[in-house]
């Protein structure tokens, strides 16, 4: 199963994306949520994202979805510092509408590619049509 990695700068923000998205997805998921530093400020932490993405991994690769730019940043040096050759996507997707879309795509069976769309076309979708 292709795991879903929620990347945000606040604790708070990741439980309540993962919150979401495991509504929608059932019990059948491998998504994890990673917010803020150890010490519960605010921020991204490269060590903390890798061992997230490791715990997503499902075999089939892992959607990372971050909210910010520098969580971006904290996340590409995460995928550098894996040790075991996992396939991550970064998703150019907002992160919460995006999250959702993964987690229930990864759920129906979807394969790495699958997911990553499912997550960037949330972009496109208009909240006032």
């Amino acid at each position: 199963m292709v795991g879903v990695l929620i990347v945000s700068h606040s604790k708070k923000a990741a439980e309540g994306i993962y919150e979401l998205a495991v509504q929608m997805a059932g019990k059948d998921h491998r998504v994890v949520a990673v917010g803020g530093m150890e010490d519960g400020s605010i921020g991204t932490d490269a060590i903390r994202i890798k061992e997230g993405i490791e715990q997503a991994n499902g075999g089939e690769g892992v959607v990372l979805l971050a909210d910010l730019g520098s969580g971006i940043l904290s996340s590409q040096m995460a995928i550098d510092l894996l040790e075991e050759d996992i396939p991550v996507q970064i998703a150019d997707a907002p992160i919460l509408e995006g999250a959702i879309s993964a987690a229930v795509q990864a759920a129906i069976g979807g394969n790495l590619k699958e997911v990553i769309e499912a997550a960037e076309l949330a972009k496109q979708v208009s909240k006032l049509e």
